[in-house]
């Protein structure tokens, strides 16, 4: 079994992530897929991702491949998050995560509608959902394109309200609305398009799927070509990954991961004493990269693209990732993280290294915190997710 030690896989995080100063991305769609997706929960995270990775690139280019050529698309995937994929990769994605995303989401969404009284009972909320879902599909269709508020205008039976966590101290009475939408979302029915505001706004304009992309998302693949093409994907940007790596990464079973390691024909390597994979013929050394630094948002693909992330982020998690495993604003060099950014008020990028890491490289990290701040602007980006580190930075 081929060994591939921390070294290697550090060099194939410049120079597949395209963070290496002569391996950079040509556009924002070549960023995506270099990644396989950008992270989108946060939608700060994909232009700034973008930004790290593609040379002169401006919000505008990014929104440009989003919103008017639709080379990029933000749908929700693995692990029920959103991402922005290439358009062309979206049928992958929603073969592979999303169709079984929906199917357990509607369920879901029946017990809740049947807890909240909205109806008598499981058959009877399946009924009512289905009603709304085509009512607001309609009405959508009409307008062409819709905020969540104007479609409630047109379906009053999104206002009726869901009862969460009854009796405790953190009970909520939340309108169905976004439910739906989501469930029509996964579904692949409708789509998330221009924000309602600026490059950092989470509130979305929705529009048909037919109307947004004419032709669909394409050829059905069943949900095992999927897997297999979306772990051939995985396996090319984050190689080599042990098979928790994928199964966490993806959302999937172990079952379903095994099948789709089986299915790419992947190589199993020996990582440090791990089982790890890469695909047939990646086991050789990547070529050579520069010395590279990197500052990357929360939610960044790269620092959240294994479960397991010590020959990379050392013992700096409880700094960088906040309680639930979402990662913080990190700063990077050669393929690991040595610390973390931050903005206050004022909208400068601020720094804190968390290792030593040599004159040479402090003077990169320096240069490219004057880069982002330049960049930046004065807009000041708060992550929808918060770690120890960043609020620290950000104070004052």
């Amino acid at each position: 079994m081929v060994r591939i030690g921390v070294e290697e896989r550090r060099k194939r995080i410049g120079r597949r992530h395209r963070l290496g100063p002569d391996c950079r991305a040509a556009d924002p769609v070549e960023a995506a897929a270099s990644l396989v997706a950008l992270h989108a929960t946060d939608p700060a995270t994909v232009h700034l991702s973008v930004a790290a990775r593609v040379p002169g690139s401006e919000v505008a280019g990014t929104e440009r491949a989003l919103y008017d050529d639709r080379t990029l698309i933000r749908m929700l995937g693995m692990r029920r998050t959103v991402f922005v994929v290439p358009t062309p990769f979206a049928p992958v994605v929603q073969a592979a995560c999303t169709d079984d995303i929906a199917v357990k989401q509607r369920k879901l969404l029946v017990k809740h509608l049947t807890e909240a009284g909205i109806a008598a009972d499981v058959e009877a909320a399946g009924q009512w959902l289905r009603a709304v879902e085509e009512s607001t599909a309609t009405a959508l269709t009409l307008r062409g394109s819709a905020t969540a508020q104007e479609l409630s205008a047109d379906e009053p039976r999104l206002r009726s309200r869901l009862s969460m966590a009854e009796g405790k101290a953190y009970a909520a009475q939340p309108y169905v609305t976004s439910r739906v939408l989501f469930q029509l979302a996964a579904e692949g029915r409708i789509v998330r398009g221009r924000p309602l505001g600026t490059w950092l706004s989470g509130q979305h304009q929705w529009s048909p799927a037919e109307n947004w992309l004419p032709d669909g998302l394409g050829d059905k693949l069943t949900a095992d070509e999927a897997r297999v093409t979306l772990a051939r994907a995985w396996l090319s940007s984050f190689g080599p990954g042990t098979a928790a790596d994928l199964q966490w990464w993806a959302g999937w079973t172990a079952g379903q991961t095994k099948k789709a390691l089986a299915g790419v024909e992947a190589v199993a390597v020996d990582l440090d004493g791990q089982t790890g994979y890469v695909l047939p013929g990646d086991e050789a050394p990547a070529d050579a990269v520069e010395p590279w630094v990197a500052f990357l948002p929360a939610l960044d693909p790269t620092p959240m693209g294994w479960k397991e992330r010590d020959w990379y982020l050392g013992e700096h998690k409880a700094k960088l990732f906040d309680n639930t495993g979402n990662v913080g604003p990190t700063v990077w060099a050669d393929g690991r993280i040595i610390g973390g950014w931050g903005q206050p008020e004022s909208g400068e990028v601020r720094f804190q290294l968390l290792e030593d890491v040599g004159h040479e490289t402090v003077n990169l990290v320096e240069a490219e915190a004057a880069r982002w701040t330049t960049w930046l602007a004065g807009v000041r980006v708060t992550p929808r997710f918060r770690a120890p580190l960043e609020k620290h930075l950000s104070q004052g």
